[in-house]
């Protein structure tokens, strides 16, 4: 606990220096922050009032620009853009477990939230998005369940598509690139007299695979995908808006290219197996927002349904012989539907904001497991339906004792309720069908004090709890193991924003202790085949954050995102049943964290100013991450590794050629690990890629 002292020290520091440096900040009454970043247009959702930049959280925006200039096709790819932000690549879209300061989840329910236009995505199947041509991507890091809600332990990512009030224009974009991989884009966003708005995008990807199965002389690893949007905006009256949003996505996915581990020499075989293994979803996300905005307040109405269905086919043995394949069906509805209303004068002394929130979600899954050497199948169904509310509250009193203090006090309740449905058929009988339910309640607080020095910066100090909700194992073999209980944490964090030097650097670092308790751990099954979750664990993660643009020239900038994280189990003990051992990871490292995340850019324009050209703009990017261990005993790790990308693009007036590389040098390192009961697995990280894009926009 003294490291909870040590951030109240370090706040208090903070706020006398930045003081000292205060009046060489400001300049002219304007925001350095909102200068220097040139983000002009005040950065607004649906829950956040003001730009994520003069708040006091730890936050990273991603705009539109910067994610074509680092060429990013997918959610995956904004890993380490954001510090402490880790999303490893699973090998398909099935799953998409995302960390963020070490919290996170690769086996049950997200600990990371997913919005997209405010509309919540529940499930980590549903996170692997394409997001070609969108406006912007946040990156709340910390705690968020006051405003939120469950199961955003970690921090919240969210998406937001661009608005045909902001834009009006036609987009085409073609992109071909090594390993057979084509992209096809076209977008176009208009508005009649600024009073209804349109825009329609479609986007066509295919990728040849970049790994070789030996045994099939195929590659593991092909996909095609579609995706749609669409979108209209109706200025009702001046002060009434409505906001339709829709989309849709088709993927088919040869993935899983695992390779046989070594343990002991660690030697990593080829992609060898003989059974096609590939992953197919059908998704649909759609929402109807409404606003109405006055002087003094806006009240909004976010009205959300989701469904998808994925199908995955998996030789589970990884090897050239038939021994076990298995068919996994899942489907999801998800209804949901939010009330928000919040103050909107920010320079009056009291800000506030009142929340409803309900939902629905219906989820069912089969699990065909074919133990081929036998012949015969262990068939399983299930069905999770759940359903909550919550309530929550914000509020913010600014110039407390003095000007530029301000406190923030938030809580927020949840209930839900979630039953249970299983069916299971083995080759000896059908098991009678179990039914069963539980439900769950939360208050999630939140506090901060925040300093703001001439409104160019600031420093704040904050304390908030973290929920994620329990659930059902759906496979578990006794039924003291049916349910799991939710887990909680509370999260300790000071930080500091400022411009400085007449807006040649804008800095922000932030500091954070996370103590987690009844944390949500999987563990061997009694049988000693499968896994299953149980509340076993207790852990404490801490580090820091530090994120630096630099000007130093009208046509140069530099970016620097950095996070470390030491995330370790305190108390984990994990007793298997099938051998009698019980295994203790006490001070051991959490999995899937890489204790430091890197991302280092330069951007340098050359104006041409030719008939021909107009400028050409040079991109590159170095991207770290690791160590990080792959599982609780810390036997298997991946080491740090970096990966250096580029572009070079030729733009003249609204055409631009670009030449792209990723991982410059081929550099070689383990994407994700996991292992059965005999037997390990690894999947490598993508090569080097190249490849060209034309963009056309008129």
């Amino acid at each position: 606990m003294n490291f909870k002292y040590i951030l109240l020290l370090l706040f208090l520091f903070t706020i006398v220096s930045t003081s000292i440096k205060a009046d060489n900040i400001h300049e002219g009454g304007d925001s350095v922050i909102i200068r220097y970043t040139g983000k002009e247009v005040v950065i607004e959702s649906f829950k956040q009032n003001n730009n994520l930049y003069i708040q006091p959280v730890a936050a990273s925006l991603l705009t539109g620009k910067e994610i074509k200039d680092f060429n990013i096709i997918n959610i995956k790819e904004i890993t380490s853009l954001a510090p402490n932000l880790f999303i490893p690549d699973y090998g398909s879209k099935m799953t998409s477990p995302a960390y963020i300061r070490g919290i996170g989840s690769h086996r049950n329910a997200p600990s990371v939230g997913l919005y997209v236009d405010g509309v919540p995505y529940f499930d980590r199947s549903t996170f692997d998005i394409n997001i070609n041509d969108i406006d912007r991507i946040e990156v709340l890091r910390g705690p968020q369940g006051t405003i939120y809600g469950r199961n955003t332990m970690g921090g919240i990512i969210n998406v937001f598509t661009k608005s045909p009030f902001k834009y009006k224009e036609t987009n085409v974009n073609l992109t071909a690139g090594n390993y057979n991989n084509y992209q096809t884009a076209l977008s176009h966003y208009g508005n009649v007299n600024n009073k209804v708005g349109y825009a329609l995008s479609g986007n066509y990807l295919h990728s040849g695979g970049y790994f070789k199965n030996k045994t099939t002389g195929k590659k593991a690893d092909p996909i095609d995908a579609v995706s749609t949007r669409a979108r209209l905006s109706w200025r009702i009256q001046p002060n009434l808006l409505m906001h339709l949003i829709m989309s849709y996505e088709y993927s088919d996915q040869d993935g899983y290219p695992y390779r046989l581990f070594h343990k002991d020499t660690g030697k990593i075989d080829e992609v060898n197996y003989n059974a096609h293994s590939y992953y197919r979803r059908n998704m649909s996300t759609n929402g109807l927002n409404l606003e109405y905005i006055t002087d003094q307040y806006k009240l909004s109405s976010q009205t959300s349904f989701q469904y998808y269905d994925g199908k995955q086919g998996l030789d589970q043995d990884f090897t050239p012989q038939d021994l076990y394949y298995v068919d996994f069906y899942q489907r999801q509805q998800m209804y949901s539907q939010e009330f928000n209303i919040k103050s909107l004068k920010d320079d009056s002394r009291y800000s506030w904001q009142f929340g409803l929130f309900g939902f629905h979600q219906n989820y069912f899954q089969t699990n065909d497991t074919d133990n081929r050497t036998a012949n015969n199948h262990t068939l399983q169904t299930a069905k999770n339906p759940t359903g909550g509310f919550a309530a929550y509250h914000q509020s913010a009193i600014n110039d407390i004792f003095t000007e530029g203090l301000s406190l923030l006090v938030g809580i927020r309740y949840d209930w839900e309720q979630t039953k249970s449905t299983m069916n299971r058929t083995t080759p000896k009988e059908t098991e009678p069908t179990v039914n069963d339910k539980t439900s769950f309640s939360q208050v999630t607080p939140k506090a901060s004090v925040e300093y703001k020095f001439n409104k160019d910066g600031l420093a704040y100090f904050s304390v908030a709890k973290g929920y994620k909700t329990g659930g059902f194992n759906n496979t578990a073999e006794k039924d003291e193991d049916r349910i799991f209980d939710p887990e909680y944490s509370w999260s300790y964090e000071i930080g500091s924003k400022a411009g400085f030097l007449n807006n040649l650097l804008f800095f922000d670092m932030s500091l954070f202790y996370i103590n987690w308790e009844n944390q949500q751990i999987s563990q061997t099954k009694t049988s000693g085949k499968g896994f299953i979750i149980k509340n076993a664990g207790k852990s404490v993660s801490k580090g820091i954050e530090v994120s630096a643009q630099v000007n130093p020239l009208r046509n140069l900038s530099f970016q620097l995102a950095y996070g470390y994280t030491n995330a370790k189990y305190k108390e984990h003990k994990d007793y298997n049943a099938a051998t009698g051992e019980t295994t203790v990871y006490d001070d051991n490292y959490l999995p899937m964290v890489p204790q430091n995340t890197l991302s280092v850019s330069g951007k340098y324009t050359f104006d041409i100013n030719q008939k021909w050209l107009d400028n050409i703009t040079l991109n590159a990017q170095y991207i770290g991450a690791g160590k990080l261990y792959w599982t609780d005993n810390n036997d298997i790790s991946q080491d740090y590794y970096g990966l250096f990308n580029s572009m070079i693009s030729f733009a003249k007036k609204d055409f631009s050629i670009d030449l792209w590389a990723k991982n410059i040098g081929g550099k070689e390192y383990v994407s994700y690990y996991f292992s059965t009961s005999s037997q390990h697995y690894v999947q490598k990280g993508k090569p080097f890629t190249c490849g060209m894009n034309m963009n056309l926009k008129f």
